[in-house]
């Protein structure tokens, strides 16, 4: 056996307690594209220990997923990693290519990515990407694989798991996807887990259990973990040491309460200043800006930290109007399935009896758990769902009732999708992708207004108007949804569905974005209803706030008494469970 095969080998049990799991040496990557050389990591060292959380942070683009990709070996050409070392267990692993990495993967280091249906066959169930995945790895049988799959997603708190070992991915829901991926990644017990952006997806609650989920796994197995992503009170929560990269370059490395109680970067001081806060909300947030040399910060132009927010209580005429609406959905199989297997007819009541009203001009938001019906609510509203029961009115038109209404409320509103790269044509250029609702609505008189409204939107949701002729798939995820939020805002509507969008965006794009839309509301009255489980972004943004469980609303009312005050017992645990950045956490 060669001294390669015996490190593959090598078992979790065998792992030096005082050596790292993962070292990084001096890494650089760099891209070969027709104008040259391009350098999008320069000189990054870090080491991870057994047992350890390693917290990455920094804004969209600034190298955080590039580094996972480097040490698990996926940087796809023209990529490549042109200088430094990558060391597991003491053993270089850079030099691996084809079969030996392959093996690697899995079994030795295991990836939960940002969006959870790249890691998904949308053909193949969750019962068997876990069962082949664990099978794969452990020595297990069928049997023996099916009930640790069933275990897995126990862990994650997927409901009913054996059942839902016979759906797709398409079944499930934006969160529940992300758990799923979760528990892919931990069925082999890998000795180095990376985690890209795991909890971007997931409500407040589910949150805080896969947090418990990676800290236990890191402690109770000896797991050394690298948590890249831009909520610092997942960091506070869930890291003991975290690194703050900025273009390609570690900024500052430390204890994670030394970071965040004393950075020592002035770009680290601004990027935690441009986090939204539930408790003491501002009309503005600061957004970051940091000088070529990583050298020094300042908030950005026109976006001064300003006084304490004071909500005006709209109390104008309601522009939409929800009343008793329902969805149900039929999971029993098909005529023939149920009259062979006599099964019983299984509904799902997805959202039932909700009712609220916006106010024109006002922003409402809409919590709860993943699966809650936050979703459908808003899918209903923007004509993408038929409900079941209840009226829809958006200015005094039935949304659902007349045709010839519901082509008009076209021009009149905009959704922002939760998954943004689900949401953007793959073959489309982003010139094309923003255009379409000008051109499709006629909201344009001619390719040169359309070019030029194009290029204004990019600018405000901060990209460069170079842009336009780019794919969605040489963006990050969050400059993807920031694309969406272009094509949103091109045709200035009245009306905005808001669902997660500011879910894939670092908290400096998030501060520039959140202030973007708040501009445009006062500009031009725009209504917005935002479906997030930030509760931080709903408090800075909404004047009135849902909180939706199992389909029900089950609390409604101003912003500010119902975030700091809840009645409701599900409204307080939700509260209770949002990662706070100042928190002290028991060890």
């Amino acid at each position: 056996m060669t001294a390669r095969d015996a490190f593959l080998k090598t078992s979790a049990e065998s792992l030096l307690v005082d050596a790292p799991i993962l070292r990084v040496q001096n890494l650089g990557v760099t891209f070969d594209t027709h104008r040259g050389p391009v350098t999008v990591l320069n000189d990054v060292s870090f080491e991870i220990r057994p047992g350890e959380i390693l917290g990455v942070v920094g804004e969209s683009g600034a190298g955080k997923s590039m580094t996972g990709n480097a040490v698990i070996g996926l940087i796809a050409p023209p990529g490549r990693m042109s200088s430094g070392q990558i060391f597991l267990r003491d053993e270089r692993i850079d030099t691996l290519y084809g079969e030996d990495f392959r093996r690697l993967r899995g079994k030795h280091i295991g990836m939960v990515f940002q969006d959870p249906l790249t890691s998904l066959n949308p053909v193949l169930t969750i019962g068997q990407h876990l069962i082949e995945t664990i099978r794969q790895h452990l020595p297990l049988n069928e049997r023996q694989a099916r009930q640790r799959a069933i275990d897995l997603l126990t862990e994650v708190e997927i409901a009913e798991p054996a059942a839902r070992l016979n759906q797709f991915p398409h079944q499930f829901s934006g969160g529940m996807r992300q758990r799923v991926a979760i528990a892919l990644a931990l069925s082999a017990e890998p000795a180095l887990l990376i985690a890209d952006e795991p909890t971007t997806a997931l409500d407040v609650s589910v949150q805080a259990q896969v947090i418990r989920v990676l800290r236990r796994v890191c402690k109770e197995h000896g797991t050394a973990a690298m948590l890249i992503t831009h909520d610092m009170g997942v960091i506070a929560e869930a890291a003991d040491r975290v690194m703050v990269m900025y273009q390609g370059r570690v900024l500052e490395t430390g204890p994670v309460r030394q970071v965040l109680d004393a950075p020592a970067a002035p770009y680290t001081r601004a990027l935690m200043a441009a986090i939204p806060s539930l408790t003491a909300p501002t009309h503005r947030l600061p957004v970051p800006e940091i000088g070529a040399a990583g050298s020094g910060a300042a908030v950005g132009p026109g976006a001064a930290p300003a006084a304490p927010a004071v909500r005006a209580v709209v109390d104008g005429p309601a522009l939409v109007q929800i009343s008793g609406l329902s969805r149900d959905f039929d999971l029993s199989g098909g005529w023939l399935a149920r009259t062979i297997a006599r099964q019983t007819k299984r509904v799902l009541h997805a959202v039932q009896d909700v009712s609220f009203s916006i106010a024109r001009g006002s922003s409402f938001g809409l919590v709860g758990e993943s699966g809650s019906g936050k979703s459908t609510v808003a899918r209903m509203i923007a004509g993408l769902t038929r409900p079941t029961a209840g009226r829809i009115v958006i200015d005094g038109q039935d949304r659902w009732a007349d045709p010839a209404s519901a082509v008009a409320l076209r021009r009149r509103f905009q959704m922002i999708f939760q998954d943004p790269y689900a949401s953007l044509n793959p073959r489309w250029k982003v010139g094309q992708i923003i255009a379409e609702p000008l051109e499709v609505l006629g909201l344009s008189s001619g390719p040169e207004e359309t070019a030029e409204r194009v290029q204004e939107a990019l600018r405000r949701v901060r990209l460069s108007p170079d842009d336009v002729r780019r794919y969605p798939h040489q963006f990050s995820g969050g400059q993807r949804q920031r694309i969406a939020i272009a094509r949103a805002l091109v045709s200035r509507p009245e009306f905005i569905v808001c669902d997660e969008p500011t879910s894939s965006l670092d908290v400096s794009v998030q501060a520039q974005v959140l202030n973007l839309m708040k501009d445009l509301q006062e500009e031009f009255g725009l209504t917005y209803l935002l479906i997030s489980h930030n509760l931080a972004v709903v408090r800075h943004m909404c004047d009135t706030v849902g909180v939706m469980q199992q389909g029900q609303l089950v609390e409604v009312g101003q912003a500010q008494r119902v975030l700091t005050a809840p009645e409701h017992a599900y409204t307080q645990a939700l509260i209770a469970a949002v990662p706070d950045m100042h928190r002290v956490r028991p060890d």
